[in-house]
């Protein structure tokens, strides 16, 4: 990486910055998680790139379209926005080993975690230095992305995102 490489905190979606209420992707759907846009400006004010990693398999199997899966992910950027969190880059996964619609279907997509495709694709396009960098998420899958990507993951269990954050990771980093 280079000199000017900043850190990034990779962010799960469902679970972690929205409530996660089973394949969400209807605007009604959308409930931030309490602290969340709190956390995300709490990152950017600690030196970071806050940066969604999120695998939305609803799409492969056929439940909602990619369309309404982007228009939702740009829904949750601009209410996070709205309350003073800032979004850098969102990473979806939509394929699945068991997916409806073959565009979507793939045994172990590199994407899809725990694999660790969006995080190292998330870092080339932003000049995100993984060795400074953490990710936040709800599952063990999320945390094994993590390991292989080389970033420390926090297993977030639920409570204030903004606490979570603020004792584990935005000390990390320097403005």
């Amino acid at each position: 990486m280079t000199p000017s490489s900043r850190p990034a905190v990779f962010l799960d979606r469902d679970g972690v910055l929205i409530e996660d209420s089973g394949y969400p992707h209807r605007p009604e759907d959308l409930v931030l998680i309490s602290g969340a846009a709190r956390a995300v400006a709490a990152i950017h004010a600690a030196g970071a790139l806050a940066i969604i990693v999120t695998n939305q398999s609803g799409v492969g199997r056929g439940l909602f379209s990619l369309e309404q899966m982007e228009a939702f992910n740009a829904l949750l950027v601009e209410r996070l926005a709205a309350e003073g969190g800032r979004i850098d880059a969102v990473y979806a996964c939509p394929f699945h080993a068991e997916a409806v619609e073959t565009r979507f279907r793939h045994p172990d997509h590199p994407d899809r975690k725990p694999n660790p495709g969006m995080i190292l694709r998330a870092a080339r396009d932003h000049g995100v230095d993984l060795s400074r960098s953490h990710l936040v998420g709800d599952r063990d899958s999320d945390l094994e992305a993590a390991r292989r990507a080389g970033v420390v993951g926090h297993l977030f269990t639920g409570g204030d995102l903004s606490e979570f954050v603020g004792d584990r990771i935005a000390s990390h980093f320097v403005a």
